[in-house]
């Protein structure tokens, strides 16, 4: 395996930022491919696997445990907690319960299950099931010399099933000893699943989607993600916090707080916080993955980062940036394709009831949306009081610019973007880009936005939102789409509300609790801050 150096450490309030470079990933192959989207309603969360740890003597509050559970070990004592490291290797069922006084540690790269490739008949492959109970608290021994980050093999899953009052968190080692603020970022590597679904950029000559059409996640030079199964699953994310995560490897290479590699429509992703991530919030190398009810506060890049092939929903959805960030390519999200514009499955992405808070003047929108991705956007608010809300690039081919031609079914190019019911209170709505002698103008974009229906474009800068992202003004009055009739047929994951944003104004609770409050956001007294941990 090889070892790499660690470039991030703790981010202090007044220290220089390290300069990021967007992250596109490996490059692409083009390729013909399926492109059949997978929606399923919430699919059920595996069962806990056996065997049940032995338990644990509960101490005081704020008292550390007596010993650690068992598949796990003891490595002393670290503020108030044991500190009981995970295995580098998982190779059989391992649950983890929630002990008060126990913290369980990530101590470099920690591999859940081995890789058994796209097919599924990797030899040496092992599928196996970390099972993380609510409540639990991981760290990242940020004082080796390694990269700490875990990684979830194809094949196997992550169990990690929190609540609204017990979630589960992710952070670093200076959480727990008091060494973190609300400037702290970058100081580990965050959790990566890797699947078996369609991806688009192949490190070998194989069509796009095939079960041998792979590709190394970015940061690990090992961890291989892509295939065939777009119902693939690699487990439960929900009710989860991953805090101070992404480091940087080298320019163009970072981990992110959660990173989604090839993971398919199987897979459980809601309820999640990614906070203070130094690169990327989620990132998502295509597959057919969903996600819902999705807080992403502080990023140093993009809140959301979609590529290579991802076809997918998500639904409600609060993105808000870092304050005062220098950086000029840290979008709220962005959705390209690695530069191969007609490379096969194309990227279909489908965003509903979304909040966006852009508060760097560095970066030339809110939205960055670039060629071989179809993309359709309702019931939103954009609020950048800085810059633009929207920056359409585009390359060219016989059939125009690749954004906004026509639908191809050669090419699964769906059209133009759609936007519907969507509000933009920004310094100027529009924003363009020249690349290789190309623009999609100031009027082209202004031509799509106004193409749907219930579209503000051009409500008073910061008038849109109140207390941070709740709706306000126009929000509060805009007619709602019906996002449910974007499902595919059979399907129901997007549901059908009654307005525009991430939340219904102080009426909604969905953020609230099992979050955490920073000076990027506040989600209420039921949410404890992020530099604090539970007691028990």
């Amino acid at each position: 395996m090889t070892i790499f150096k660690r470039t991030s450490l703790v981010l202090l309030a007044g220290t220089a930022c390290l300069a990021l470079s967007a992250c596109d990933g490996a490059d692409s192959v083009a390729s013909p491919g399926e492109g059949v989207i997978v929606v399923p309603g919430t699919p059920t969360p595996s069962p806990s696997p056996s065997p049940t740890p032995s338990p644990t003597p509960t101490p005081a509050p704020g008292t550390p445990a007596t010993s650690c559970p068992s598949g796990t070990t003891d490595v002393g004592i670290l503020g108030n907690y044991r500190s009981c490291r995970l295995p580098s290797l998982i190779t059989s069922a391992l649950s983890l319960p929630k002990v008060a006084g126990v913290a369980y540690e990530i101590n470099g790269r920690v591999d859940v299950g081995v890789d058994i490739g796209g097919a599924g008949t990797a030899p040496a492959g092992i599928a196996t099931t970390l099972t993380i109970a609510a409540g639990s608290l991981i760290y990242a021994n940020t004082t080796n010399a390694d990269n700490d980050y875990m990684v979830v093999n194809r094949g196997s899953k992550l169990i990690a099933e929190g609540t609204e009052t017990q979630p589960i968190i992710f952070t670093a080692q200076a959480n727990l000893t008091g060494g973190v603020t609300d400037e702290s970022q970058g100081l580990w590597g965050g959790i990566i699943l890797a699947g078996r679904a369609p991806i688009s950029n192949c490190n070998n000559t194989v069509p796009g989607g095939n079960a041998a059409c792979e590709n190394v996640v970015e940061g690990t030079s090992t961890a291989l993600y892509g295939g065939a199964i777009p119902t693939d699953s690699s487990g439960t994310v929900r009710y989860v916090q991953i805090r101070y995560s992404g480091t940087v490897i080298s320019p163009n290479n970072e981990l992110q707080g959660l990173t989604l590699g090839g993971t398919g429509s199987g897979t459980v992703l809601d309820h999640i916080q990614i906070h203070n991530s130094s690169d990327d919030g989620i990132e998502i190398f295509g597959g057919r993955s969903n996600l819902r009810y999705l807080a992403i506060t502080g990023a140093d890049d993009d809140g959301l980062d979609t590529d290579v092939g991802w076809q997918g929903f998500v639904q409600f959805v609060l993105a808000i940036q870092k304050p005062t960030n220098p950086q000029t390519d840290n979008y709220s999200t962005e959705i390209d394709s690695n530069g191969s514009e007609d490379a096969l499955p194309r990227q279909a992405y489908n965003l509903a009831n979304f909040t966006f808070i852009q508060t760097s003047t560095a970066t030339n929108a809110a939205i960055r949306l670039r060629g071989g991705a179809d993309a359709t956007f309702v019931n939103g608010i954009v609020s950048n009081p800085g810059s633009a809300c929207l920056n359409v690039i585009a390359g060219a081919d016989a059939g125009g610019k690749t954004t906004i031609r026509p639908a191809s079914t050669t090419l699964e190019d769906k059209g133009p973007p759609v936007f519907n019911s969507v509000v933009f209170s920004c310094l100027t709505p529009y924003a363009t880009t020249t690349v290789n002698g190309i623009t999609v103008t100031t009027d082209e974009q202004q031509a799509l936005f106004r193409a749907g229906t219930n579209n503000t474009e051009s409500a008073a800068v910061g008038s849109a939102v109140t207390g941070t992202f709740l709706p306000a003004g126009v929000s509060t009055t805009t007619t709602a789409f019906n996002a449910a009739t974007l499902n595919p047929s059979g399907t129901s994951f997007l549901v059908n509300t009654s307005y525009v944003g991430a939340v219904n104004g102080t009426t909604d609770t969905w953020y609230r609790g099992w979050t955490c409050n920073s000076n990027r956001a506040s989600f209420g007294t039921t949410s404890s801050a992020c530099i604090a941990l539970p007691t028990s």
